[in-house]
């Protein structure tokens, strides 16, 4: 039994010790800043919170077992967000009478509509109700939340911890990043508020604190650490969650995840678990929030837009492009005319390495950076241009709200076209695993490719080296090693000079968009 208790009393110990160091650790950071003034405007508190300033002063945790103190300080400013939406039935005005007239289904649908709806009448409109958290940012009364908690709302409401019910207006929502500002109508009184914090400065395996209404239990937390930074759940390049195993669930959504010094520094929005109270659980940067802010106030969010297309840096076009091991960044594939990208001298082929001296290690990376730019803003673009760097200056343009680069397809034809003849072509054509043709105007029209420059694919090995490396028949082969192509023996010629084992580097059109393609050569 001692034993027991010394070994409880060790381990109580020694949590109390790692607590003590992630909110005594970073002290040294400085002192907390004071909270604003109430005559302060919500705009200015917002280009603040922009600039990276907190609102009121981060809570002090003692360095003890426990995590009361912090709780204690920080759920007043969580809320309780419920919402209702309207949409129109369109099975409006369907009456079943006596032995389903009306559109048949008799006695045992009319119980159902009596049970659900009280009336055997479909109602013209149908009543939807989401739950949701949410946590108040300034005495003004903004609170920010998930996209989804509100979207489409008609009508919300927001319970305080006080016990207040407060109707509320949504601000300014970004789908892309399921983030929302909504503002409490008719404030009385002093609202509670957090601070927030700087997510970038996470570390995993840092401890967090999730507050909110998980499944209409209010004011519930739950504790636990960041197992993972910059997860991805929907292939959108704006996705940037937190990954934690603080326990959330159905109705956290909107709230607040906070480190251990009482500062905001995520908003949880998503689960992945198999059943209820374990799982995965995803929250959006706090600092995401912030960039979007003074957006938000405006009721809109507005993304950068370059005009390009870009794509991974692979190994394998890392050696095509002959660029040093180990290069990191992302390939522009194609640019598109008339865009910001095309006036500031970007071209296909160029690698992109750094926005405004940030570093950019992948095409997401660049693309989330360049959508956090407000159209108009201008940026400067680092790119390898073979063995030079160039810095690039662009004027960002506004994201369309729906993307107009498609990449377009065509369906093969039976037969194999042209087939060159001679040892040369041959030999090269093997290398790559297959046979192409000249691209004829007329070709060229029926494909609805733009030009008469370059090769025709009319036949793909299905276990070639272009196969494998996406090259399919119609494609229009444009370069070879950054090399124009105008004829079938000059891309033969090229091939048939390299060694198996060797990358080439095609440039290849399908449709309108054009992109560079590595095969690594087969054959003899």
């Amino acid at each position: 039994m001692r034993r027991h208790a010394i070994t409880h009393g060790i381990v109580a110990l020694a949590f109390a010790v790692a607590l003590g160091c992630a909110v005594d650790g970073r002290a040294d950071a400085g002192p907390a800043p004071q909270a604003p003034t109430s005559q302060e405007t919500g705009k200015q508190l917002w280009r603040e919170a922009a600039q990276g300033v907190a609102a009121p002063a981060a809570a002090v945790v003692p360095a003890q077992a426990s995590l009361g103190p912090l709780i204690k300080q920080l759920k007043p400013a969580v809320v309780n967000i419920s919402s209702t939406t309207v949409v129109k039935n369109p099975h409006r005005g369907l009456r079943r009478g006596p032995g389903g007239g009306g559109g048949g289904g008799g006695d045992e649908e009319d119980q159902l509509l009596e049970r659900f709806f009280g009336q055997r009448e479909m109602p013209e409109e149908l009543k939807g109700t989401s739950l949701g958290s949410g946590f108040v940012i300034n005495e003004d009364g903004y609170v920010l939340t998930n996209n989804h908690v509100v979207k489409d709302a008609t009508d919300i409401k927001v319970r305080l911890a006080d016990g207040r019910e407060l109707d509320a207006k949504i601000v300014g929502r970004d789908s892309a990043t399921d983030v929302a500002l909504i503002k409490l109508q008719k404030v009385s009184g002093k609202l509670p508020t957090v601070a927030l914090g700087d997510s970038d400065a996470l570390d995993q395996g840092d401890y967090v604190l999730a507050i909110g209404s998980p499944l209409g239990f209010r004011e519930s937390a739950t504790f636990g650490i960041v197992s993972a930074k910059d997860r991805q759940l929907t292939g959108s390049p704006y996705d940037d969650f937190l990954q934690t195993d603080a326990a959330i669930n159905q109705g956290n959504s909107g709230g607040p995840l906070f480190n251990m010094k009482g500062e905001v520094v995520g908003i949880n929005t998503a689960i992945i678990s198999p059943q209820i109270g374990s799982g995965i659980g995803f929250a959006v940067p706090i600092n995401l929030a912030k960039q979007l802010m003074p957006q938000l106030l405006k009721g809109k969010v507005a993304r950068g837009f370059l005009g390009v297309v870009v794509s991974e840096l692979s190994p394998e076009l890392v050696q095509g492009f002959g660029l040093k091991e180990g290069t990191k960044g992302a390939l522009v594939q194609s640019v598109q005319p008339n865009s910001p990208a095309s006036k500031a001298g970007i071209q296909a082929g160029d690698v992109v390495v750094a926005v405004n001296g940030k570093p950019v290690e992948t095409s997401t990376q660049l693309t989330r950076t360049v959508s956090a730019v407000a159209p108009g803003g201008k940026v400067t673009l680092t790119v390898l241009r073979g063995k030079e760097k160039k810095d690039l200056q662009a004027l960002v343009a506004q994201r369309p709200d729906e993307e107009a680069i498609g990449r377009g397809e065509t369906a093969p034809e039976e037969g194999e076209g042209e087939q060159g003849q001679g040892g040369a072509r041959k030999q090269g054509e093997e290398k790559l695993g297959i046979r192409v043709a000249p691209l004829t105007p007329q070709i060229a029209r029926e494909l609805g490719v733009p030009g008469d420059k370059g090769v025709l694919v009319v036949l793909v090995s299905p276990d070639g080296p272009a196969a494998s490396s996406g090259i399919r028949r119609n494609d229009v082969i444009l370069e070879v090693n950054r090399q124009a192509l105008t004829s079938v023996d000059q891309l033969v010629s090229s091939i048939g000079k390299m060694k198996t084992g060797q990358v080439a580097l095609l440039r290849v059109l399908r449709g309108q968009q054009a992109v560079f393609v590595p095969v690594k050569l087969g054959g003899k």
